[in-house]
């Protein structure tokens, strides 16, 4: 089996090669033999190049990495090909960032006003994969991990259909965290879990047909032993009545959120930004300590994952059990294994919606609890929304769609509507001013057809 990622230079991408070295290990039937990097950034592709290799070191049977030197011929021959691109890289994200706060509003690159900005100079690059996967490699499934990641799989679905699933690894990393809270094996539980990328809820979590839930949302202990009992705090779970994914706290607490982002001496984008161009420059130069060095730095980036929210919720450190990395990359295997082997499973997914929530149209991008076989990816049917969560969905996927028009049809008047209907964008004025300084219209190219000749650069 060949898997193509595109971005083949990014950070996390020895979390994916770690997670195939297991797979050959056990010598999995079916695993992946070949995987090919592609990526725009030759230099950043050199340094994981050698983080690979010396992960690679005591497994025989590892896949063979190639670099391939373009975008067509990475695709080509391609069973899976996994997307996590940064268009603009983390330098582009700074910019969305900044600008957001300097209208006094979150800039977070996947949800407010950084997102929208994101997505616009994203989209175009992502639909310019899709078109020539469909060219190149028309039997291949895409996995999608490019952030924003519901924006993006929906507009990629429009040209490939329910041949790209979008994947995430914060709704797994609550189930698994609120399975232990409750004191059951997080390997056993079923769920019931809905919402768009970054929007969704854990509504129940059954061991046995017995819903642990209600018994752990009413014990202030237990809410308090991991992420999101402490982001959100016993009161307002309670009030709730179900468990919100992480980034949910930027809007429940989005005054809270935004102090902190303006109280803090660099934004998350400044943070990534120095700490990646640092490592790869000193692992460039020297290529034999790079796996230490990468090692190194992603401990300290997950220790200061959304420091910003939990700063804002009275300051604590992440659990030991969360600071592994990763989480997407098994999500990313598991869905290959149950494509390629027909091992069927049950992962959550953004995949179209088909039935699961009526309010929504069918071919609306949803992240829900999916059966997962050799025919893709199957949304399950779910328990009817409380009107605060479908609330939110309709309104955040008239977001992605507006942004995804302005994308396609370089609109300005769609990017404006994008901005004004996000929740955490609290004024036209600001919006506009906003895109003003994106420089995000039509006439001045920030997005559109100069985004479009675009290709990939590593995430």
């Amino acid at each position: 089996m060949r898997l193509t990622i595109l971005g083949g230079g990014g950070f996390r991408v020895p979390l994916v090669h770690r997670a195939l070295l297991d797979d050959a290990r056990r010598g999995t039937p079916g695993r992946c033999t070949e995987l090919v990097l592609y990526d725009t950034d030759s230099m950043r592709l050199r340094v994981i190049a050698s983080v690979l290799a010396a992960q690679a070191t005591d497994v025989p049977d590892a896949p063979a990495v190639r670099i391939a030197r373009s975008l067509d011929e990475a695709l080509s021959g391609a069973d899976f090909v996994f997307s996590a691109i940064r268009v603009g890289g983390t330098a582009g994200r700074v910019r969305d960032e900044r600008i957001a706060l300097g209208e006094g509003v979150l800039g977070q690159e996947t949800v407010g006003a950084g997102g929208v900005l994101y997505g616009l100079r994203t989209i175009p690059v992502a639909l310019h994969i899709a078109e020539r996967v469909a060219e190149v490699a028309p039997d291949a499934w895409v996995i999608n991990f490019t952030n924003p990641a519901g924006m993006v799989t929906q507009a990629m679905a429009s040209v490939l259909g329910e041949r790209v699933i979008g994947i995430c690894d914060s709704p797994v990393g609550l189930v698994r965290r609120a399975a232990r809270a409750a004191g059951v094996d997080p390997d056993r539980v079923t769920f019931d879990y809905v919402g768009l990328n970054h929007l969704g809820w854990l509504r129940s979590l059954k061991m046995n047909d017995r819903d642990l839930l209600p018994e752990l949302l009413a014990n202030d202990r237990a809410l308090g032993s991991f992420e999101e009992g402490k982001l959100f705090g016993s009161e307002l779970l309670q009030a709730l009545g179900c468990l919100p994914n992480e980034y949910l706290h930027y809007y429940y607490f989005r005054r809270e959120t935004l102090r902190s982002v303006l109280e803090a001496v660099e934004t998350r984008g400044e943070f990534l930004d120095q700490q990646q161009g640092g490592f790869f420059s000193e692992a460039a130069e020297s290529p034999d300590q790079a796996y230490r060095l990468w090692e190194r730095t992603r401990l300290h980036r997950e220790e200061t994952y959304m420091a910003e929210s939990r700063a804002a919720s009275g300051g604590w450190q992440r659990d030991s059990c969360d600071l592994e990395g990763g989480g997407y990359d098994q999500v990313a295997l598991a869905l290959m294994r149950a494509v390629s082997r027909d091992e069927r499973t049950r992962l959550i997914l953004n995949v179209p919606n088909g039935t699961t929530v009526p309010a929504l149209d069918p071919d609306a991008i949803i992240e829900t609890v999916c059966e997962v076989g050799a025919g893709g990816a199957r949304p399950l049917p779910c328990a009817p929304l409380s009107d605060d969560q479908l609330g939110l969905m309709l309104q955040l996927k008239a977001v992605e769609r507006a942004a995804i028009q302005a994308a396609v049809q370089h609109d300005r008047t769609a990017a404006l509507r994008a901005l004004v209907l996000h929740p955490l964008v609290d004024s036209p004025a600001a919006a506009a001013r906003i895109l003003d300084r994106a420089g995000a219209n039509a006439e001045s190219g920030g997005w559109g057809s100069a985004a479009r000749r675009q290709e990939p650069t590593a995430v």
